[in-house]
């Protein structure tokens, strides 16, 4: 018999494809956000490569420029798309819908969420799909700086040193039962 300490979860964390803000360079945070023509493209072409992947769930974050590529990317499959609020992205406050450059020597506002939160979120999401999918390929569908947190709560890293995700790129984790991941805070 096989204990569930051995279980694992594979996660193909994504991230959405391009948006008219990306391309506009505006903070979009948790704005819904609109995919581009390209941005489609992006998704269709990942759908293309991903459609003879055994992927079992598909999950995404609840803004819809990434309920819209995770929805492409399942189409294949025949599959629905679970929606969920932990995998946002990052609230960035009083500089949302601002012009990203002009924002490089100004104080941060107090009302951007704390990379502690984000860590958090991204924490609750990783435990969340090994208590709800061992054994199973979930790909989720997320935000480059809420994945940026995955990544460094995983790897145990600074965001600083988790490269950025491009538009529709993947990444593979592999979620062992075995390593719980608690909250730092605790």
């Amino acid at each position: 018999m096989h204990s569930n300490s051995d279980s694992m979860t594979t996660l193909l964390l994504v991230r959405h494809g391009e948006t008219e803000d990306n391309v506009n360079q505006i903070m979009q945070g948790q704005t819904q956000g609109r995919l581009t023509e390209n941005g489609i493209l992006q998704a269709q072409r990942l759908a293309e490569e991903l459609a003879t992947e055994h992927i079992d769930v598909f999950v995404s974050s609840d803004l819809k420029r990434s309920v819209d590529t995770c929805r492409i990317l399942a189409a294949p499959h025949g599959k629905p798309v679970t929606e969920t609020p932990l995998l946002r992205e990052r609230d960035w406050g009083g500089f949302t819908g601002r012009y990203i450059p002009s924002l490089k020597d100004e104080v941060w506002p107090d009302d951007i969420e704390p990379l502690e939160a984000m860590f958090e979120r991204a924490r609750r999401f990783m435990n969340l799909l090994m208590a709800d999918y061992p054994e199973k390929v979930v790909l989720a569908v997320g935000h480059g700086i809420i994945n940026k947190a995955i990544q460094a709560v995983y790897f145990g890293k600074t965001m600083r040193e988790i490269p950025r995700m491009t538009n529709a790129e993947v990444r593979i984790l592999t979620l062992k039962q075995s390593f719980t991941l608690k909250s730092t805070n605790t």
